[in-house]
């Protein structure tokens, strides 16, 4: 095959080296910089020497149909005679076809069905470099495959990195690395031109790409048309910059044809972007033409220098699309876009010095992807946690902790990660898990054909357009006012009810009404829950199937798929929804699905640090529905708690994080009315309890007790009392429903619960409330604080005491404040007889003429104490 094509491309001279290395170790790396021809070439090479077909993958449809239809112009053929391809929804081979392109994820899908590929004599592995998820997976399958089953099958790993070494080590067997083939050099030279912004930009992130960098990405490609001939490839990181940048151009229309170029475009608009038109073009791609594409006539790059990338929230089960700077290796092989055909130019909307500090590889997609399909796809191969496998990485531990955990749900796996029966029916629908779970169960439920058109919506991409409402989408697929996506809607409706096992044909096969019907008020609850064969189901008969007008049907396989997803508008009529699994989410403004009381959200991103999600793609539901999908979410908790006001007692029916019906309790269990009541007291403290006089002093009696005489005297301190309320509280707790029943407890009885019995007989013995002074007064102690009681005396009643009194078994002096006739502080003291001899003369000198009705005498020890003034002379 390789001897009828006579253009001569820089990988040939390598072929012979190539095939002679898979001769004889039958795996072989193959590097060869973009623009080489190793796409085009190799496989023709390869199927010179092998019987049987050559299979080549390639990691995105529009690869594998541009890279089967170069090949076969190449040969002067149409493709699907000795070239051909096959890409989900469409195949196109024949009897005589050696070489056959497939996209990497079918390659998965047929070695799972045969890992022996029989008929087919080399696999070529293409773009290996980009690290996709089925990429690695067709990787590890192919190569067990060859060592367990096949070892004449020749496999071959083609990139455009130099790092070949981790797939030579892979491809290779008893410890040997396979054989590298490099083809050098490329077939023309690229110049390089910094173009960054003039002015500096917002950096990429969640949100969309700041206006000012499109404006210049569509000054440089004015700049680009004036400067350079030829056409010109502009990379851009989404479909919404190719619309932005392409309004920016809209004036060069009549001269120049401005084309997309993006996998939701339709195979007729992809082909006719790599397609010559006779006049100059400017195609305006995402990083599907980065590889394996030839797009004719492109003499001149630009390079908006961002790529969009998948990144998965484990915690919501979200996934956001992130704007990132692309890799230096990406940048290359975008750049290699314009030496293709001749001598090129690549334009790059940013600085040399930028340059540098962009990473030198992209992230590998398992390292940011959701891995519940490739969860599914190891445990189906045999080996649930990829362990002996040829993958270039390991899965990360969390999300394929997480992507198990969604499997064991859906009844694919079992606890130890195997597959089930029904794992294998889910696996062999070909799309994600939630997704073929959907149809499965689906089916019976409203039919296999509406089950299947709703699951080609969602598995589909490429067809869901810029609208967020499912059922308006789904009316236009049946309206065929999109001729192409129709054809393509219905190719996948028909391999999804084909993959429908027998007997999951159930509901009628015709559609009721023009899908424009909404809910009754009599709308029967149905008995299947939402959760995988085997859960609780919601009490009910279940409705017959094809009842469901199209709307909640539609609603119906979106929550099976993603019953974490139903959601329920926040205030009626507002666009602010929550979510069954606690996220909040918002639909887009102007939206005609804001108002609806219920959604079943197919698709929403939630970009890093953003409050809310943001709904993509939804249906509305009503709440029967919602509680049908996701009956697995559906419990009901009797709760029993405090709010600010006091002890609520509640019967809650809820939907994942979404309250149904709150009603009050009628009987609560009186130990949980006892732990509220304690919560509250905990959550607000001890300042809900009414502290009387009594209470606090009595507290302070023993905060005391326990400074002067040891821990086994009760902790009387906040967290102490708290953390001990059921001890001291108990029979009041029990008893508490309201604020107000906390504010009635005797608290001071309460405390004397903390005390023993040899504790409460000594108490006031230890830490006497009130002390008999000289003067027979029973004053009371201040206990205010512990290490230091303080009695607060008139002087003159204190008159007979040599020594300060002691408490606390004689252990502390008590801390004497002698007061004067007036009852203002003289002398602080707890030393009496010091204070007889030192200080009373000072203070009898100085307030004897003050007070002269009082007694002052020289001798206080010995003299009679009074709590009386001299009556007044008459």
């Amino acid at each position: 095959m390789l001897s009828d094509v006579s253009l001569d491309l820089p990988v040939r001279p390598v072929l012979p080296a190539l095939v002679a290395a898979l001769g004889t170790a039958g795996a072989a790396v193959l590097v060869a910089p973009p623009g080489t021809g190793k796409t085009t070439l190799a496989p023709l090479a390869v199927a010179d020497q092998v019987p049987g077909r050559v299979l080549i993958a390639q990691p995105r449809r529009v690869a594998a149909r541009a890279a089967a239809h170069r090949m076969a112009a190449l040969l002067g053929e149409r493709v699907g005679g000795r070239i051909g391809f096959a890409v989900r929804g469409e195949r196109r081979v024949g009897p005589d076809t050696r070489v056959e392109v497939v996209t990497t994820g079918l390659l998965v899908r047929r070695l799972h069905h045969d890992p022996e590929l029989p008929g087919v004599g080399a696999v070529l592995l293409d773009e290996c470099h980009e690290r996709q998820l089925d990429a690695d997976l067709a990787l590890a399958f192919s190569v067990e495959a060859r060592s367990a089953l096949r070892p004449d099958l020749w496999l071959l790993a083609m990139s455009a990195t130099p790092q070949a070494d981790r797939f030579a080590a892979l491809l290779g067997g008893a410890g040997r690395p396979a054989p590298v083939v490099r083809a050098e050099a490329a077939l023309h030279p690229v110049t390089r031109i910094w173009a960054p912004p003039p002015r500096p930009v917002a950096a990429p992130g969640p949100g969309r790409v700041a206006p000012a960098l499109l404006d210049h990405v569509a000054a440089t490609v004015r700049r680009a048309l004036r400067e350079r001939d030829g056409d010109v490839l502009v990379f851009l990181p989404g479909a919404g910059e190719i619309n932005g940048v392409a309004g920016r151009l809209a004036d060069l229309r009549d001269a120049i044809a401005v084309l997309p170029l993006h996998g939701r475009l339709s195979g007729a608009a992809q082909d006719a972007a790599l397609r010559p038109t006779g006049e100059r073009r400017v195609v305006l791609a995402t990083s599907v033409a980065e590889s394996s594409l030839t797009v004719p006539g492109v003499r001149v790059v630009v390079d908006a220098g961002l790529s969009r990338v998948a990144r998965t929230d484990l915690a919501r089960g979200l996934g956001a699309l992130v704007t990132v700077p692309v890799s230096r290796a990406a940048a290359t092989q975008r750049a290699g876009r314009a030496g293709r055909e001749a001598p090129g130019v690549v334009y790059r909307c940013w600085s040399e010095a930028a340059h540098t500090r962009l990473a030198p590889q992209p992230e590998p997609e398992i390292a940011t992807a959701d891995l519940a399909g490739f969860a599914l796809q190891l445990a189906a191969w045999g080996t649930p946690d990829g362990t002996g496998l040829a993958l270039p990485d390991p899965p990360p531990p969390a999300a394929l902790t997480v992507a198990r955990e969604t499997l064991t749900t859906l009844g694919a796996v079992d606890p130890d990660g195997r597959i089930t029966g029904r794992g294998r029916a889910i696996a062999a629908a070909g799309a994600h898990p939630r997704l073929a779970r959907a149809l499965l169960d689906g089916a019976e439920r409203v039919g296999a054909d509406r089950a299947a058109e709703v699951v080609a919506l969602l598995a589909e991409e490429t067809l869901t357009g810029t609208g967020d409402d499912l059922t308006a989408l789904w009316r236009r697929m049946r309206g065929n006012t999109d001729p192409a996506a129709t054809a393509r809607w219905r190719a996948e409706v028909r391999r999804l009810r084909a993959a429908l096992p027998a007997g999951r044909s159930g509901g009628r096969p015709d559609h009721p009404g023009d899908g424009t019907g909404r809910h009754g008020a009599d709308r029967t609850q149905p008995a299947r829950a939402g959760g995988p064969p085997g859960g609780t189901a919601p009490t009910g008969r279940a409705p017959a199937p094809g009842h469901l007008p199209d709307d909640l049907a539609a609603g119906l396989l979106v929550g099976l798929a993603y019953p974490e997803r139903l959601a329920r508008v926040r205030r009626t009529g507002g666009s602010a929804y929550l979510m069954t699994g606690g996220t909040a989410a918002e639909l887009a403004a102007g939206s005609p699905l804001v108002g609806s009381a219920w959604l079943a959200v197919a698709v929403a991103d939630r970009s890093p640090g953003a409050p809310t999600a943001r709904v993509r793609l939804a249906t509305p539901v009503d709440e029967a529905t919602a509680r049908e999908a996701g009956g697995a979410l559906l419990r009901t908790d009797r709760e029993v708690g405090w709010t600010g006001g006091g002890v609520v007692a509640r019967e809650v029916i809820r939907l994942g994080a979404i309250e149904l019906v709150d009603r009050p309790l009628a009987a609560p269990d009186p130990a949980m009315l006892a732990e509220a009541a304690l919560t509250g007291l905990r959550q607000t403290g001890l300042g809900l309890l009414t502290w009387t006089p009594e209470a606090a002093a009595l507290r302070r009696r023993l905060a005391f007790c326990r400074q002067a005489l040891g821990d086994d005297w009760p902790d009387v301190s906040d967290p102490a009392l708290l953390a001990d309320a059921p001890a001291w509280l108990g029979p009041e707790l029990a008893r508490a429903r309201r604020r107000a029943d906390l504010a009635r407890i005797d608290v001071a009885a309460a405390l004397r619960r903390l005390l023993d019995w040899r504790q409460a007989a000594r108490l006031d013995e230890v830490a006497p409330e009130r002390l008999a002074v000289p003067s027979g007064s029973r004053i009371r102690v201040d206990y205010a604080d512990p290490a230091a009681p303080v009695l607060a005396v008139k002087l003159q009643e204190t008159f007979g005491w040599r020594d300060a009194p002691h408490i606390a078994d004689g252990r502390v002096p008590v801390l004497l404040h002698l007061l004067s006739p007036a009852g203002r502080p003289v002398a602080v003291t707890a030393d009496l007889a010091s204070f007889w001899r030192v200080g009373y003369p000072q203070v009898r000198a100085e307030l004897r003429g003050r007070y002269p009705r009082h007694p002052w005498p020289e001798d206080p020890t010995t003299a009679e104490p009074t709590r009386h003034a001299t009556p007044r002379r008459r």
